[in-house]
């Protein structure tokens, strides 16, 4: 296909942040154009709809903004864009919200399908085009070029925001092939690591074989000084789950650092050790280990198995250690999942590349969004209220950017 200039603007990436900013790009009066690699739009909002999407988190916004690293990390367009704007906006198209006990905000009817066709009629309305099966090859000096069903299609447009997402769940679109793209044309990128994932454990084959896929309950995890109350998962080869993932990034970098690193688990976090060695007291006779644990302790099975392979197998019988051993059980993990079992990407573009309008420094017109940027935050809401902010943000720099050069 030949070029085709183009007066209006191009998003490429057609998740979270790209629709954000398509949106605040049309209210402003622009003409948008999204192009998305993937046969439709929003495949990672779906997935993470999944299990009832969890858009933001309710907690105060100094210690919300404390969530995201690098420290500051998206703070200021965080502000602009708070918890409570994400929550109107999605009421504002018929999708109100409430906070779950965890302080989690989910829409009411937890689902993402009715929030994102709502959105993409409202996007359709205000004149946003999108088009799918459209994959980014090249991308330099303001001209794009996508391959498409139909060959090859370059575009001129005004002005570019690059959307693409980070190096996670590869099968919906992302998959990080945009750092050799801009590396090669001497953009700084970060490198992209798993984050919000699973680690590696050397689990004996009794212990894999019996709770490959059960969960530990009510337990608390802590790693380099840091405790977090949640629950985790067994896998075949490690473990991983909710409190995992909120320690992931002090975890894989002190296996990056040290090739491996210890998560302390606290099995029985609602006892204290004196408490719990007073109830485990001394053995009965003929009382089995796992009926001690279980009736005394009031372990699950899976905790049991958990503590026997933290403590190398073997038990000590006397309370007092014992006790020790369930409120401080040492695991070692090895390595951390691929980046296909990863919730989310760290690494990315880095901040200094971008002026205050998350525009390129040395490429104007060229703007970026979402998890193509380096930060990273945990699971609970922070990812979604990260892409949604930063995408209006980058909007935002795009309408202040064109208003200047449109008056110079």
């Amino acid at each position: 296909m030949e070029m085709q200039a183009d007066d209006g603007i191009a998003i490429v990436g057609g998740g979270p942040a790209g629709l954000a900013a398509a949106e605040v790009l049309a209210g402003a009066g622009r003409s948008v154009t999204v192009y998305e690699r993937m046969p439709s739009v929003g495949r990672k909002l779906l997935i993470a709809g999944r299990g009832g999407l969890n858009l933001t988190h309710s907690e105060p916004l100094p210690a919300f903004l404390a969530r995201y690293h690098p420290a500051g990390s998206l703070a200021e367009a965080i502000a602009a864009f708070p918890p409570d704007a994400l929550r109107a906006w999605c009421e504002d198209l018929g999708e109100p919200t409430f906070v779950g006990s965890s302080g989690r905000v989910f829409p009411r009817s937890f689902k993402a399908s009715p929030l994102l066709r709502a959105w993409l009629g409202r996007l359709g309305a205000a004149g946003v085009r999108v088009l799918t099966r459209h994959r980014l090859v090249g991308a330099e000096a303001g001209r794009l070029t996508f391959e498409t069903p139909e060959g090859v299609r370059r575009v001129a447009p005004r002005a570019t925001l690059l959307a693409l997402g980070g190096a996670s769940w590869p099968r919906l679109g992302s998959d990080g092939a945009w750092v050799p793209l801009l590396e090669g044309q001497g953009v700084p990128v970060s490198e992209l690591r798993p984050a919000n994932v699973g680690f590696t454990v050397a689990w004996s084959e009794v212990f894999r074989s019996r709770f490959a896929g059960e969960p530990v309950k009510r337990i608390a995890l802590t790693a380099d000084g840091l405790t977090v109350r949640g629950e985790a998962v067994i896998t075949r080869d490690g473990i991983e789950g909710g409190a995992v993932y909120a320690l992931s990034r002090l975890l894989r970098e002190r296996i990056r650092a040290s090739g491996e690193a210890q998560l302390v688990l606290d099995l029985r976090p609602d006892l204290s050790e004196a408490a719990l060695a007073r109830r485990l007291g001394a053995p009965r006779p003929g009382e089995s280990m796992a009926t001690r644990l279980r009736k005394a302790a009031g372990l699950s099975p899976v905790a049991a198995g958990l503590l026997r392979e933290a403590a190398g197998l073997t038990l000590p019988p006397p309370a007092p250690d014992l006790a020790a051993l369930i409120k401080s059980a040492p695991l070692r993990l090895h390595g951390t999942q691929g980046m296909e079992r990863a919730i989310s990407t760290a690494g990315g573009v880095r901040a200094a590349a971008l002026d205050a309008r998350f525009m390129l420094r040395e490429r104007p017109g060229t703007f970026l969004a979402g998890e193509m940027l380096d930060w990273e935050a945990p699971t609970g809401g922070y990812l979604l209220q990260g892409a949604f902010a930063s995408g209006r943000a980058a909007a935002a720099g795009m309408i202040a950017w064109l208003k200047e050069a449109e008056a110079s």
